[in-house]
């Protein structure tokens, strides 16, 4: 299996849940939301294009829009194989959490 690192598996899951809505500004603002941090784009797109290679996202063009001034948007779907990672990735998270209740948190 081609592991997911943590940011990758946040943005794949923030592309999955966003469905056709998948674009740059509405996965950065995901992104933000689910951390609380704000992703530069440039580490967005790179994060994307990882994904993208993996071939765990596909990439396709929306429509041009007026709000854009007739520029297309690069949309993004998960892939099956990135269905497939995701599964993986929570399988062997549910089982490296095994046996730790949830609210727990490890002390010194």
């Amino acid at each position: 299996m081609k592991e997911l690192t943590m940011s990758q598996l946040i943005l794949l899951l923030s592309v999955w849940r966003l469905d056709v809505n998948a674009y740059g500004v509405t996965i950065r603002k995901e992104l933000t939301r689910v951390t609380g941090r704000k992703y530069p784009y440039g580490t967005l797109y790179s994060l994307l294009d990882q994904l993208h290679k993996k071939g765990f996202v596909a990439k396709s063009i929306g429509d041009p829009t007026h709000k854009r001034g007739g520029r297309r948007k690069i949309l993004y779907h998960v892939t099956q194989a990135g269905r497939e990672a995701l599964k993986k990735t929570r399988e062997l998270q549910d089982i490296i959490w095994e046996g730790i209740p949830k609210g727990t948190f490890i002390q010194e």
